[in-house]
């Protein structure tokens, strides 16, 4: 049972409006380097390493890109809701919904590698409760499953 919640998906050019927004609302600038590695974060339709992220850059700016500053400005999209990282797959995705925060639900496929997000905040409370319950303090649910995406399955 979902427990549902509004929010706007952003998409295209609107998704990066609204990341640079959501990123100037906390303080933080938006520099060049930051628009671009959000461009080919959201420009991956799978889970994207920071190293695929820099390769990807590095071929669009005719330059090297060091993963290491890539991985800096990730950790930062992540802090301020932009990207959401996909443990599994030792990956991230861009945030479509960068205004509302809440723990995200992965549906990763096996065979494709896509991952989708679903919002059960229901659920999420109840691992955080049961959490909660043996005296940890959980700070950030990580719920993903694996299995075969509709496309997929058959």
């Amino acid at each position: 049972m979902s427990t549902a919640h509004d929010h706007h998906i952003h998409e295209s050019r609107d998704l990066a409006v609204a990341a640079q927004s959501t990123m100037e609302k906390s303080g933080e600038q938006w520099t060049a380097m930051r628009a671009a590695v959000f461009d080919a974060l959201a420009g991956f339709d799978k889970p994207a390493s920071a190293y695929d992220i820099a390769e990807k850059l590095g071929q669009a700016q005719g330059r090297r890109v060091a993963a290491n500053s890539v991985y800096r400005i990730l950790d930062l999209f992540v802090g301020a809701n932009l990207a959401r990282r996909v443990e599994s797959a030792n990956g991230y995705i861009a945030n479509d919904h960068p205004g509302c925060l809440h723990d995200c639900i992965f549906l990763i496929c096996d065979t494709c590698g896509q991952a989708k997000h679903i919002d059960d905040d229901a659920l999420s409370s109840r691992v955080r409760a049961a959490a909660s319950e043996t005296g940890f303090s959980p700070e950030r649910p990580v719920i993903e499953v694996r299995g075969r995406c509709e496309d997929c399955k058959d």
